[in-house]
């Protein structure tokens, strides 16, 4: 097998939204109160009176869980402390609400901050006079009844607060309604126009290869498929890396005249895809960035307000603009809800957008250039667990992108954690697309080589065009034509589902002007090295056309098992023995099934085992050699991944080594963490660190098995070095610790990824001893 041979570098900030890695980050612990139940409701009654009746003065914490018990069901709701006890409690509170006003809402955001002042600020003052005195009953009744004018001429009079209540007053078949009736398009295009679907191609490379990525490009091509933006995941975050992949992704689309027709992009924190223009003009396109919806777990993405405007603001005179991905959840699973749902959280995130979208009109002569994809169902079930709320949640976030004004896309997926299928993506495909998202993302299989995750394929987008007789965007469509895809009768040719023909029309445009049986051979060598890295490559198809081939199909249902497998696997305690000077620990799962379903006890260490870090602590004290550096081993999502032969032992060997030699005082010992979580490395890292030299460096390197999905088995090495004032303090979480993921046998070999990890400990020492950050970092 084929060894990468790039380095695997990513920050954290961005993993909760699927960005650059793997790991899951755990939510944070589900407030201790009293079941959220409403009893009974006085006629007439709305939110705040019912909350006068039952406190006797208005009380934040009671609006924040009858706004959010007024739901559907999800599972993060209920972890947040705001999820309705019982049905009626949840009919209740929609009574409430649909009886409560739209100015005292407005009047009484459910969080103050930074971005709750953005949103309030950009909401339309005067078209806000006109509504303020309607109640949310009456704004349900007028979505549902007045046309797409009418309706666009009221939104931008509503904050995201109130947005954010109108689908919890919604079944889904009036959410869908909504959503037939507005259509947000893209400047100059037709996508997100009535009777389109457009396609994010996500060309993702377990190795960042820029053949994996292009190949991709070529399959998607091959079916017609990808129109709003090329954009890969990347798995190395450093700006040399990134910019090596935005100029791979620029070349295609200038290769084929595409530049006024798709944009590229390398999804990179915003910072470094900033970096990489300074360095390299011209390379980077459209930009990206994972937002959230507090300004807290903005921090945890290194996002705040004023930095996104300033981003905004340099578009000036640019064809393209930003482009923005959420996702319901990802605040709680950062520790920063703040006692919000997770709908309301997931608006906010859009009035953030529209506010960037106004400002980008301001520079944009041809019109702001700005879409949202929506990561449904990319955390796991500690957001929700089933095919029915992966439907509503879709439903939900599209009619609240489009009341915003947005181009707003889905990525409708699911984890392999979650209890949704293969099969149960398809029929969520179905529910969903009534409702108009203006894209899908598009891969060429439903299972991402590099994120482990389950998605839509290339031929998923031809089933749905197909049956819901929708379009590519036009210009697209005619470069298809262009290239022999489809007919001058919109029909598929001979080479749909040929990415050997794409490539041979890319080398006819590059001037090439061999054979078409020596660039058909060149190609056939290159797809095998691409199959190689663990890069399925669509070719053909099954009895439909939307169908796999039954090869692929076979390959990709024993992933699917081997994930599945994976995920329920635990270390044993044979395997453990072969770690030389274990301390076994545990965190507060009480099994497997408790360490899935609820991530926050993965986080937290047992008594017994807090104690036992105490006694490991304590028994350097007073020898003069009491370590700064450990090393913690976690099964995490995949036990195998720690477990196959070769994997674990050939890094932990080497990266001891490595640091011992450059003056770190290692201890000798391996903390191992049965169903540890990333958070439970910090825990041990503050107990360990607790009364620490506050100048002094300290860290851990947290080995943790990643989430499985792909051939590769691998595991991630977190990072969380900090001087011992920030340990003493507990402050350390994911906006201060880096990693090296996609370690595997045949990935990031175990010894190189030992070296890339000394990398990033020199890198962030320099950066914490002088203050300044190191060059191209």
């Amino acid at each position: 097998m084929l060894k990468r041979n790039i380095v695997r570098l990513c920050t954290i900030a961005a993993v909760i939204l699927g960005v650059v890695c793997l790991a899951r980050v755990p939510a944070e612990t589900a407030p201790s109160e009293a079941p959220n139940i409403i009893k009974d409701v006085k006629p007439g009654e709305d939110v705040f009176a019912y909350i006068t009746r039952i406190k006797g003065k208005f009380d934040q914490r009671l609006y924040q869980q009858v706004i959010g018990a007024s739901n559907a069901f999800k599972e993060g709701d209920v972890t947040i402390g705001v999820g309705a006890a019982d049905e009626m409690t949840r009919q209740n509170a929609r009574t409430l609400l649909s009886n409560t006003r739209i100015k005292d809402l407005h009047e009484h955001p459910l969080l103050a901050d930074d971005l709750q002042k953005l949103i309030w600020r950009t909401t339309d003052q005067a078209r806000y006079e006109k509504v303020k005195g309607w109640t949310m009953g009456e704004l349900k009744n007028f979505l549902l009844t007045r046309s797409e004018a009418e309706i666009k001429e009221i939104a931008p009079g509503l904050n995201s607060e109130v947005i954010g209540c109108v689908p919890k007053l919604m079944s889904n078949q009036e959410l869908i309604r909504l959503g037939q009736k507005i259509w947000n398009v893209m400047p100059g295009t037709k996508m997100g126009a009535k009777g389109y679907l457009s396609a994010r191609i996500q060309p993702n490379s377990p190795t960042d290869h820029p053949e994996d990525i292009i190949w991709q490009t070529f399959d998607a091509f091959s079916y017609a498929t990808g129109d709003i933006v090329i954009g890969t995941n990347p798995v190395d975050s450093q700006v040399e890396s990134v910019a090596r992949v935005q100029k791979a992704l620029k070349d295609v689309v200038e290769t084929f005249k595409l530049q006024d027709v798709v944009p590229w992009c390398v999804l990179s924190h915003i910072d470094v895809q900033a970096e990489v223009e300074k360095k390299y003009p011209g390379t980077v396109e459209t930009m990206f960035q994972s937002l959230a919806g507090t300004d807290d777990c903005n921090k945890t993405f290194d996002v705040t307000v004023e930095k996104i405007l300033n981003y905004a603001k340099d578009k000036q005179g640019k064809r393209y603009g930003l482009y923005f991905e959420t996702g319901q959840g990802s605040e709680f699973t950062n520790g920063a809800a703040h006692g919000v749902d997770m709908m309301v959280l997931e608006s906010r995130k859009y009035g953030f957008s529209r506010a960037v979208q106004q400002e980008l009109a301001k520079v944009q002569p041809r019109g702001p250039w700005l879409h949202i994809n929506d990561v449904a169902g990319f955390i796991g079930p500690e957001v929700f667990k089933t095919r029915e709320q992966l439907v509503r949640c879709c439903l939900e976030d599209i009619a609240m992108g489009k009341l915003h004004g947005l181009t707003i896309g889905l990525d409708i997926c699911s984890t392999l954690h979650m209890a949704v299928s293969l099969e149960d993506l398809d029929w969520c495909q179905d529910q969903i697309m009534p409702a108009g998202p203006a894209y899908l993302i598009a891969l060429p299989t439903k299972n991402d080589p590099m994120l482990s995750y389950l998605t839509t394929s290339f031929q998923d987008h031809v089933r749905l065009r197909e049956k819901f007789n929708l379009k590519v965007n036009d210009a697209m469509w005619a470069f298809y034509k262009k290239i022999g895809i489809v007919d001058k009768n919109n029909r598929y040719t001979a080479h749909y589902g040929d990415p050997l023909w794409v490539y041979y029309q890319y080398r006819l445009a590059k001037g090439d002007k061999r054979t078409r049986e020596a660039i058909y051979a060149e190609g056939k060598k290159q797809l095998q090295s691409v199959a190689g890295r663990g890069v399925d490559i669509a070719v053909g198809h099954g009895k439909n056309i939307w169908d796999l081939n039954p090869k692929l199909e076979a390959s990709v249902m024993t992933l699917y098992k081997d994930a599945k497998k994976s995920l329920w696997s635990e270390l044993t305690p044979a395997f453990i023995a072969t770690i030389p000077n274990v301390v076994e620990i545990r965190t507060q799962s009480k099994d497997r099934e408790n360490y899935i379903a609820q991530p926050a006890t993965g986080e937290k260490l047992s008594p017994q085992s807090v104690a036992a870090i105490q006694r490991l602590r304590d028994s350097s004290k007073g020898t003069g050699n009491q370590p700064n550096g450990y090393i913690v081993i976690s099964d995490g999502l995949n036990a195998d991944a720690i477990m196959d032969k070769g994997h674990l032992m050939p890094y932990v060997e080497e990266i001891r080594k490595l640091l011992t030699e450059n003056g770190a005082v290692m201890s000798d010992k391996n903390i191992v963490v049965i169903n540890g979580r990333v958070r439970a490395g910090y825990e041990i890292g503050n107990i360990l660190f607790e009364n620490a030299d506050p100048n002094r460096l300290y860290g851990i390197v947290h080995i943790i098995g990643e989430r499985p999905g792909t051939m590769h088995h691998s595991y991630s090495a977190y990072i969380s070095i900090a001087k011992g004032s920030v340990w003493t303090a507990k402050k350390m979480d994911h906006d201060m610790t880096k990693l090296v993921c996609n370690i595997a046998d045949t990935a990031l070999a175990p010894k190189e990824a030992a070296g890339e990890t000394l990398t990033i400990i020199r890198e962030v020492r320099a950066k914490l001893v002088s203050g300044s950050r190191p060059s191209g970092q």
